[in-house]
């Protein structure tokens, strides 16, 4: 059952996949209740999360279990089983927040491709991979509006969307998390990319909520605003809800951007609603539909909005 559902999504994912000359994409993702895994491949890498569930079997029928599994998916993707990366991943809650978090220590590293651009990713190390599919649309659009523009990249993780803005001849590219691992991770995005300008690109150790009150108006001319959906980490000052502090943290991004300016905000709270009214300004696009790549149609669980300044 596995085997030939497995079969058929890799068949037209692939040939999707081919066709937008596209390495790094999403399989399959808990098709069949039996089988709750996420697949990824990244280039010839397989990346394989169980999704934590009571499955009634113990530790040793377990493992067979999956075993068996990797063995079909190693047939089916054509990729040696040595090529499989697994983790089980909890699913979390609304108040988990578990992003900076290292989950092991195995610090192996490897390069792949997307639209043009190179990243580094981790797939036993962290809870994600440091490159989120799901935006692979997002990221392009940022890419085609950042010429000439000052990008501010707020909550940038690894600095993907920094790194599609740089190559989309920014003016400048500043880049703002809390974790210092993650803005290393996403300096040697930089490097690995060819932009090592200093005066025109910046990372910054700080908390986001903080660091926007820091800001002047018409300080930057794009921006992209990706929180967490939960964050109380001792290094903020505050705890963060993306539902409760969404308005103020919107407000406060739009009140730092030019005339015209753009902001992309997205969450992956599968509940969210959007307070419109208390925005300020009146041009809010839902664009989630628009950034849904092939290979998350129908299985997206996050909202992304264009607002205009």
């Amino acid at each position: 059952m596995f085997q030939n559902r497995l079969l058929k999504v890799y068949k037209h994912k692939s040939k999707q996949a081919r066709r937008l000359n596209i390495s790094c994409y999403r399989i399959y993702d808990h098709d069949l209740p039996e089988f709750p895994f996420a697949i990824e491949l990244y280039a010839d890498k397989i990346y394989v999360a169980e999704y934590r569930r009571r499955h009634g079997m113990d530790d040793e029928e377990h493992e067979t279990w999956l075993q068996q599994s990797f063995e079909i998916i190693s047939e089916v993707l054509q990729l040696p089983a040595e090529n499989i990366y697994s983790r089980e991943r909890k699913r979390q809650s609304h108040r988990e927040k578990q992003q900076y978090e290292k989950q092991n220590s195995a610090e192996e590293f490897f390069k792949v491709e997307e639209n043009g651009l190179k990243f580094l990713v981790n797939l036993t190390d962290y809870l994600d991979t440091g490159l989120f599919l799901d935006h692979r649309i997002t990221r392009e659009m940022v890419r085609k509006e950042a010429d000439g523009k000052r990008v501010l990249n707020l909550f940038c993780y690894t600095g993907s969307f920094s790194v599609y803005a740089a190559s989309g001849n920014a003016a400048s590219v500043t880049s703002v998390d809390l974790s210092k691992t993650y803005l290393d991770w996403a300096k040697d995005n930089f490097i690995i990319n060819g932009f090592k300008n200093t005066d025109q690109y910046h990372f910054i150790h700080a908390d986001v909520l903080q660091y926007l009150k820091t800001l002047q108006p018409n300080s930057f001319d794009l921006i992209i605003l990706d929180p967490p959906t939960f964050s109380n980490s001792k290094r903020m000052k505050d705890f963060f809800d993306v539902q409760k502090h969404h308005t103020e943290i919107i407000n406060d991004a739009l009140l730092a951007l030019s005339v015209n300016g753009i902001l992309y905000f997205s969450t992956n709270y599968s509940r969210f609603v959007l307070d419109a009214a208390g925005i300020h300004t009146a041009v809010i696009k839902d664009i989630t539909k628009a950034t849904t790549p092939f290979d998350f149609e129908g299985k997206l669980k996050r909202f992304c909005f264009k607002l205009v300044k």
